[in-house]
């Protein structure tokens, strides 16, 4: 599969188009916005002329890459491709009418797919002439930099299409996992926990979101707490995530989003875009220092990591995925400094069950009930 079409040229777009580019593909970029692919275009030379200055690539290779991205003023323009990636707005509907136009141009052997982060795969597909020749294939953001790549055949995909993108994806240097098409797919519904218990410790004011952040980053070696990672990928954003997860699981409360969350994204909070979101990001504001307390930080961290190492026990048993793709996904997706199922073992399998009883005992809800297999384990 040497010739890529990309549809959207938004950061993730534009982010993939370099993947395949940098991988010797020719790649056809395309946007309902033809500005919106200048734009990027220019600043994806910009980001190569950063990597040559910090001799992270050559001259040559600069100019090798640009060469291999072309421009597409329709989607007529597809019409040579063998893969196309559609990594455009979350909605549903706008999507499939994409792809219901985008038949009527591509060959019969063209390879569709979507990079949709939370939308079901097998509805999207099932919109199609030929759903058996569609997949997702979800790159995590920056597409060039974080090295996950989620696979998710749906019912409908070809038996061996699956097989073929994972093995693209090796080639283009990714480390892919093959997931099945549930909501979140791998990554992003064993991650909820990190964001949604965090929110719930400090709406019940039993620490402050420097002090949840903090207690991660030191005793579990986090790289950024819930909040700070929340004001990085957009307060909005992770709000819409959990929200379209706790709707396509039938509203199961282990995934309901929090009201504080809600309330951020009414006001515009969204964090690092907007300058302000659970931290200020304006000239010369000061980060609030946490007030440390260690009884305090081994209850926050153990809340957490009990309620993510529970949903990966769950993902194992349902076969999201297999052992090794669950813990890749993990590290590699959401740069967590261990697997969830090593770590449990390592805490004690015994340990999270107890926290997770202590607390479904104290608020009596369905958020905080075990995996059976966990049980087990």
């Amino acid at each position: 599969m040497k010739n890529i079409g990309i549809i959207g040229a938004g950061t993730m777009g534009i982010g993939i188009a370099q993947v395949a580019a940098t991988n010797g593909c020719k790649v056809w970029v395309y946007d309902a916005n033809a500005n919106q692919v200048e734009t990027a275009t220019v600043g994806l030379e910009k980001t190569l002329t950063r990597l040559v200055d910090k001799q992270k690539i050559s001259a040559e290779k600069m100019t090798e890459i640009l060469a291999n991205i072309s421009i597409a003023t329709e989607l007529k323009d597809f019409k040579d491709c063998e893969l196309i990636i559609e990594a455009i707005i979350e909605n549903k509907e706008i999507k499939t009418k994409v792809f219901t136009e985008l038949e009527n141009y591509v060959s019969e052997n063209c390879i569709l797919s979507s990079n949709t982060s939370s939308i079901s795969i097998t509805s999207l597909g099932a919109e199609l002439k030929k759903p058996e020749r569609f997949i997702g294939i979800h790159f995590f953001n920056p597409a060039p930099l974080m090295p996950l790549v989620e696979v998710i055949p749906s019912l409908l995909t070809e038996n061996t299409l699956a097989e073929k993108i994972y093995n693209l994806m090796k080639e283009w240097g990714k480390t892919p996992v093959i997931a099945k098409d549930i909501p979140g797919f791998i990554v992003n519904r064993i991650a909820r926990p990190y964001y949604g218990e965090g929110l719930r410790i400090v709406e019940e004011n039993i620490a402050t979101p420097e002090q949840v952040d903090d207690a991660m980053k030191i005793l579990g070696n986090f790289k950024m707490g819930p909040f700070e990672l929340m004001d990085l990928i957009g307060v909005d954003v992770n709000f819409a995530v959990t929200t379209t997860v706790y709707k396509d699981y039938f509203y199961d409360p282990k995934y309901k989003p929090s009201l504080l969350q809600q309330r951020m994204s009414e006001a515009r909070l969204h964090g690092r875009k907007t300058g302000k979101g659970f931290y200020d990001y304006s000239e010369g504001a000061e980060k609030p220092v946490a007030q440390k307390d260690d009884a305090l930080y081994q209850q926050i961290f153990l809340r957490i990591i009990s309620m993510l190492i529970n949903e990966a026990v769950e993902a194992k048993r349902l076969g999201v995925a297999n052992d090794e793709d669950i813990e890749l996904a993990m590290q590699k997706g959401v740069n967590y400094p261990k697997g969830l199922l090593s770590w449990g073992k390592e805490i004690g399998y015994a340990k999270i069950s107890e926290t997770l009883q202590n607390l479904y005992e104290e608020y009596q809800e369905e958020r905080y009930r075990q995996s059976p297999l966990l049980k087990k384990m």
